[in-house]
């Protein structure tokens, strides 16, 4: 049996209903009880944390993929934020992890993120051999929890597999990628023309494909992977095939990148403009050469199976 931390959440939901469909046994980990899980093997842990008592979850399971965590807060300042990812991040994951490791638990699948890897490339996409350099809280708690899987795996005959993935996108993706979404759908005129970057994304689908795989191939015990798409895009790019997929018409004005960026610094929002305007580029040719994963959605097919859920969407 298959136990699933974040079972509710964005990625969750599509990984219990993958896991399912292919016969297998899921057990949902959520912080209280749900009604859209009743029909399901759940059960309320409370807050995923340091303190969290995760005994009754962890009878009968062979497989933890852990996807629970804290990913970002609203007027953070620089200390308490790093605490407060620290708290669910970190401690959560290893308490989980030693938990799993007294119950016998085999494989654990941990969901990490290529902010561990950085913040944008330059000459070469992110691979599993760069050294992590996070820059932000998020990231540097997603480090730090890696650190702490592999510190506790000698102990146990647990398994550690961590799957890094850039942005995730696909039906019911919420965030930066929502809200990009909503401008193109309103036409509204975005002044990226002139902005000359690559980034890689995941679609929803290919990346529980991935969690999949990690949780089942013998040859992935003890290592870390990358995963994307495969198909880097510039952010104009991603607007046109956005507004295409939506049936709608993108318009994009040219801007000089450098005022882009100096107007962004001047209302506080610079991190958000480096994620539109810098490269983000990863390597997944590990997990494919390795595991024999494969991408099952183009990146066009994503955003086509994003845009159809988008426009059918309740308000």
């Amino acid at each position: 049996m298959i136990l699933i931390s974040g079972a509710n959440g964005f990625v969750g939901q599509g990984l219990c209903a993958a896991l399912e469909r292919r016969g297998q046994r899921v057990r949902r980990a959520l912080r209280g009880a749900s009604s859209s899980a009743a029909a399901a093997d759940s059960v309320a842990v409370g807050n995923m944390d340091a303190s969290t008592d995760w005994r009754s979850a962890l009878r009968g399971i062979d497989t933890v993929i852990h996807l629970a965590a804290r990913t970002h807060l609203v007027n953070e300042t620089g200390g308490e934020s790093l605490a407060a990812y620290r708290e669910i991040n970190v401690g959560g994951t290893r308490r989980l992890a030693e938990a799993a490791s007294r119950a016998g638990v085999r494989r654990f699948v941990f969901l990490s993120s290529i902010k561990v890897n950085g913040e944008s490339t330059a000459e070469r996409p992110f691979g599993e051999q760069d050294v992590p350099r996070p820059e932000d809280a998020y990231g540097i708690s997603k480090w730090e929890a890696e650190q702490a899987l592999r510190q506790e795996a000698p102990k146990s005959r647990l398994e550690v597999v961590v799957l890094r993935a850039p942005l995730v996108y696909g039906p019911g993706v919420k965030g930066n990628f929502l809200r990009l979404m909503q401008l193109v759908g309103r036409q509204a005129p975005l002044p990226l023309g002139s902005v000359s970057n690559l980034r890689s994304f995941v679609y929803l689908g290919n990346l529980v494909d991935a969690i999949i795989a990690c949780s089942e191939a013998p040859l992935a015990a003890g290592k870390t992977y990358l995963v994307s798409d495969g198909e880097d895009v510039s952010t104009p790019d991603l607007v046109r095939r956005l507004a295409a997929a939506m049936d709608v018409k993108s318009r994009l004005l040219p801007c000089p990148v450098a005022l882009l960026k100096l107007g962004a610094a001047l209302v506080g929002k610079s991190a958000e403009m480096e994620r539109l305007t810098g490269s983000l580029q990863v390597d997944s040719s590990l997990i494919r050469r390795e595991l024999g994963w494969r991408p099952r959605f183009t990146l066009e097919q994503g955003l086509e199976e994003t845009a159809r859920w988008y426009k059918g969407r309740d308000g």
